[in-house]
């Protein structure tokens, strides 16, 4: 069994036995995200298979990052495992063992 832990700067933001991983992103389910962590923005990005991206802001122990999460809440049939998860980047250390 995978477990990932998400790490902004010391403060762990997500943990989970239940990963996704697609193209080496790590999707957590959002219920295994810390609460308040996520602050939704107003970026988009489109995946030409998954489908439209909706991103979040990232704020915990202080430090807040600009577009570090990203959910498909409505992701293609062929994206369907990563509808309600959220996956990070840009900053957030994400650990799996």
């Amino acid at each position: 069994m995978t477990t990932a832990t998400a790490f902004l700067g010391d403060t762990p933001i997500a943990t989970t036995d239940d990963v996704v991983i697609v193209e080496g992103n790590v999707y957590f389910p959002e219920r295994d995200v810390v609460d308040g962590v996520l602050v939704a923005n107003r970026a988009k990005s489109l995946c030409f298979w998954k489908g439209v991206a909706s991103y979040y802001d990232v704020a915990a122990g202080g430090i807040t990052l600009r577009s570090a999460a990203f959910t498909y809440r409505h992701p293609s049939p062929l994206a369907r495992r990563i509808k309600g998860r959220v996956a990070f980047w840009n900053g957030v250390d994400v650990r799996t063992r």
